[in-house]
This record gives C-alpha cells, sequence and structure tokens, in this order.
C-alpha cells in the first residue's frame, strides 16, 4: 500500500508540474500578445476611446478566466492529492 500511495504522489506531482510550466508558458504568449496589440492600438489613430475601452474590457475578462481556471486546476490537484496520498 506504501508503494502505491509514492506512485500516486509522484504522478500527481508530476502531473502538476506539467500543467504548471503549460500554464506559465501560455500566460506568458497571452500577456505578451496584449502587449503588443495595445501598442499596435496606440499608433492607429482611427481607433476610438470606445473600441479602446471594449478591447481592454475583454483583456481583462480574459484574465479573470484565466486565473478562475488556475484556481480550479489547483483545487482539483488539492483535492487528488487529499483522495490518493494517504497521511
Amino acid at each position: 500500500m506504501m508503494e502505491t500511495g509514492k506512485m500516486a504522489k509522484q504522478m500527481i506531482t508530476f502531473q502538476k508540474t506539467l500543467f504548471e510550466n503549460a500554464f506559465n508558458a501560455m500566460s506568458m504568449v497571452q500577456d505578451q500578445t496584449e502587449k503588443m496589440a495595445g501598442d499596435f492600438l496606440a499608433q492607429l489613430p482611427w481607433v476610438n476611446e470606445e473600441g479602446k475601452k471594449a478591447i481592454s474590457n475583454s483583456t481583462e475578462f480574459y484574465k479573470k478566466a484565466r486565473t478562475d481556471f488556475k484556481n480550479a486546476v489547483d483545487d482539483g490537484f488539492a483535492k487528488m492529492e487529499e483522495l490518493f496520498i494517504q497521511k
């Protein structure tokens, strides 16, 4: 039984690390894309303040969704550890 718990802990740790690395890479790409798009939009004279505000609202929405997703996955890993790793 001890080996099973150790193996489960290793699998969960591996999956959690894999998720963290993929999530961080995705976040960096999204943040860089947001910065580039913001710089591009700032140079366009025909994009009015209303358009910029709509884009800003969209950006805030995806950032909140990204944070909510990360929190949900972290909660899932915590529950997996609680269920499968007996102390």
